[in-house]
C-alpha cells in the first residue's frame, strides 16, 4: 500500500507544480492575449494602423495579366464547368450575345454566375480591372 501511495505522490506533485506555473501568469499576459485580432474601419473615418495595411495591400489598379493569372486561368484557362476558355473568341462572343456585349459579361463576372463566385475570387479588384481581364480573355 505504501509503495501506490509513493508511485501516486510523484505524478500529484509534477501535476500540481505544473499547474501552479500554468496559471502564474501576469495581468499584462492575460490582457495580450485577450487583445482583438484585428479592427473594423469606416471608410472616411480616421483608423489608426491602416496605413500600413493599405501600403501593404498594394492597393491601385492590376493588370489584365495578373487578374487572370491569380483569379481567372483556374477555370478559364480549362474550362472548367463549362467556363469560356481563354482565347476562344467564339465561345465568348456566344456569351456576349446572349448576356448583352461586354458590359453584359461584366455584369455577370462582378455578380457570379453559374459555379463562378462574385468578381471570380478578385474581390478587391476594380469593375474596370475585370473588364481589362475580360477583353484580354475573350478577345472582344
Amino acid at each position: 500500500m505504501n509503495q501506490i501511495k509513493k508511485m501516486l505522490a510523484v505524478p500529484a506533485a509534477v501535476f500540481a507544480l505544473w499547474a501552479m506555473s500554468a496559471t502564474a501568469a501576469t495581468n499584462d499576459d492575460i490582457a495580450k492575449r485577450l487583445e482583438p485580432v484585428g479592427q473594423v474601419c469606416v471608410q472616411g473615418q480616421e483608423c489608426k494602423g491602416m496605413e500600413v495595411a493599405a501600403a501593404a495591400g498594394g492597393g491601385g489598379a492590376k493588370t489584365p495579366d495578373e487578374i487572370i493569372a491569380k483569379h481567372c486561368n483556374a477555370c478559364h484557362g480549362s474550362g472548367l464547368l463549362g467556363a469560356p476558355k481563354i482565347g476562344d473568341t467564339a465561345a465568348w462572343k456566344e456569351r456576349a450575345d446572349h448576356q448583352g456585349g461586354l458590359d453584359g459579361i461584366l455584369a455577370k463576372a462582378i455578380t457570379g454566375i453559374n459555379a463562378m463566385p462574385p468578381k471570380g475570387t478578385c474581390a478587391d479588384c476594380s469593375d474596370e480591372d475585370l473588364k481589362g481581364a475580360i477583353k484580354k480573355m475573350s478577345g472582344l
